[in-house]
């Protein structure tokens, strides 16, 4: 029988039902306190370590972002470790949860295509994702005011939300994750534990299996042994496989405008160089918009790989 009405239409159905499911759950409720009772201790913290130096400091409302003073690490710190894990949870039984409920089949009878069942649930919880995280934006900018005294200018502003939308989307890598092996999982069980699998893997086993890399091209490759500068290429492009990488790229140069370059500087570099003058914003973009595009292009590339899966999956219970 021939389905009738927009793709789109059934789209904005999906998106509208799972975007109230996500805010609405307990799930999201309890992701929500721990994020935000870290994200607020974090700050608090840098406010009263920056109280004493804004009037000296032009970027001091930035400085609330990557600032840590002991135990508590920084605001940058807590979301590259929360936002992971909020995007898993939001995506890893987006399918499967759906097969076991015996609810697929049934969803997929009615006017709506499978593209458009995929596309509304990733959009869904991407939104809920980009919600958590403008909320938190907002809570920090009124923290920032409220301990430092002063609003934030103009650029701080601007470097603040390219900051949200980078973290956004390296959200949205882990959350096409999530939804991928929901697709190729049965089970919620097999999905969350290899998706947490691969982020620890990422955060915690690539940076030293790079360096493992690095030493066996440099054994294989002579010419790599004897030239530095290869060395560092190597491992920096090893590095930027991991999206927290990426991210911390992003973070670095957009957060801490004195940042001039991501990778090794020579002298010819410093050559008439002001050392501690702010790059303007559009160098800044400019600098990290390889390692942003990096993250927008992930996301997309898992979603098409869930997509191709979930279009190639049988449906019934």
């Amino acid at each position: 029988m021939k389905r009738e009405g927009s793709p789109w239409t059934g789209v904005a159905a999906v998106w509208t039902k799972e975007l109230a499911d996500h805010l609405s759950s307990t799930r999201m409720r309890v992701l929500e306190i721990l994020v935000l009772i870290a994200a607020v201790g974090a700050v608090y913290v840098a406010g009263q370590q920056l109280r004493a130096t804004v009037m000296q400091d032009p970027f001091a409302f930035l400085r609330l972002f990557t600032a840590a003073r002991s135990p508590l690490p920084s605001f940058v710190a807590f979301l590259g470790f929360f936002v992971p894990l909020v995007a898993i949870a939001l995506g890893f039984d987006a399918v499967n949860g759906e097969y076991n409920r015996r609810t697929l089949s049934r969803v997929l009878s009615q006017p709506i295509y499978r593209d458009a069942l995929l596309l509304g649930k990733f959009l869904a919880a991407l939104s809920t994702l980009a919600v958590l995280l403008a909320a938190l934006w907002l809570v920090t900018t009124g923290l920032g005011i409220l301990f430092l005294g002063l609003p934030p200018g103009p650029e701080e502003v601007a470097r603040g939300l390219l900051f949200l939308l980078a973290t956004l989307f390296y959200g949205g890598v882990w959350l096409a994750l999530a939804m991928c092996l929901s697709v190729v999982f049965r089970q919620p069980q097999g999905a969350v534990l290899t998706a947490l699998g691969v982020w620890i893997f990422f955060a915690v086993l690539w940076p030293m299996l790079t360096q493992f890399l690095v030493q066996g091209a440099q054994a294989m490759a002579p010419g790599v042994s004897r030239d530095p500068l290869a060395q560092v290429g190597l491992a920096l492009g090893l590095a930027r496989l991991s999206p927290d990488a990426l991210y911390s790229d992003v973070v670095q140069a957009l957060l801490n405008p004195e940042v001039r370059t991501l990778g090794p500087v020579f002298l010819a570099q410093l050559d008439g160089m002001i050392i501690g003058r702010p790059l303007p914003l559009a160098e800044s973009l400019a600098l990290v918009w390889p390692a942003l595009t990096a993250l927008v292009a992930g996301t997309l590339l898992l979603f098409a790989v869930a997509y191709v899966l979930f279009q190639r999956k049988e449906v019934r219970a």
